[in-house]
């Protein structure tokens, strides 16, 4: 069972808090999230990663640079959550 993918019990509601997860998981979890999303048409999410060094932040970066579902993304300045949080804007799923 070395293969099998983990299955995640997450609202689905915008806000992914990633405080209680293993950073090893956060690729697949992020990709699965905004897929999830799509779906139920939100278009605008928060990715909540913590204030720390600044590396886990980087690596959420690194992966929306690359997600082409993701249309913009950036720090949640002006509010609470500061440099502890992303906003992430995602394109509509084109039918």
């Amino acid at each position: 069972m070395k293969n099998e993918k983990p299955i995640y019990k997450l609202p689905i509601n915008g806000t992914l808090d990633l405080h209680t997860f293993n950073p090893r998981e956060v690729k697949e979890l992020i990709s699965d999230y905004i897929e999830e999303c799509l779906k139920k048409e939100i278009y605008s999410i928060r990715i909540i990663h913590g204030k720390g060094t600044g590396i886990l932040r980087k690596k959420i970066h690194s992966i929306l640079r690359k997600n082409p579902r993701v249309k913009l993304f950036h720090m949640a300045y002006g509010d609470p959550s500061g440099i502890g949080a992303t906003i992430v804007e995602l394109g509509k799923i084109e039918e």
